[in-house]
């Protein structure tokens, strides 16, 4: 599944205020959740601190993917966020995340959830284009910039 059939440009958040790991998880959250609309926000939260004190989802490189499942949902959900200033997300790398994909699975989903995952990874390792979306201006271009690359992929 395509990453751009998950992300709607009503589901990035340009310039992300956020300065800690909790407060990225709630401007993610919040992100999702008013593009959703039917998402419980506590309960979103309450899953993604779960997953995060099982290990961080900062997989270096200014990168984290933050996760989890939800028993409500029947299909995955995605939502992006771009913080200038960076953030502490506990990156295995030590250095501030920059770069925020947030993807919500149905509890019972395992294999499109773990490839959209790799997905992401993939799309996210390359220099350019972490460095191309750092510098968009709204969300319509960082929506771009992923098409584009992903198309690449």
């Amino acid at each position: 599944m395509k990453i751009t059939e998950l992300l709607s440009p009503s589901a990035i958040t340009v310039d992300m205020q956020a300065t800690d790991k909790n407060s990225a998880l709630a401007e993610l959250t919040d992100a999702i959740v008013a593009h959703s609309g039917n998402l419980d926000r506590d309960e979103v939260l309450k899953v993604l601190h779960e997953r995060e004190r099982l290990g961080s989802t900062g997989i270096g490189d200014g990168v984290a993917i933050p996760h989890g499942k939800l028993k409500n949902i029947d299909n995955l959900l995605l939502s992006f966020g771009c913080s200038k200033a960076g953030v502490d997300f506990d990156s295995m790398d030590g250095k501030p995340a920059h770069l925020f994909f947030l993807l919500l699975a149905p509890e019972e989903s395992v294999g499109v959830h773990l490839k959209t995952l790799a997905r992401i990874s993939k799309l996210l390792k390359n220099p350019g284009v972490r460095n191309a979306l750092l510098a968009a201006s709204d969300a319509d271009e960082l929506f771009r910039i992923i098409a584009d690359e992903e198309d690449k992929l």
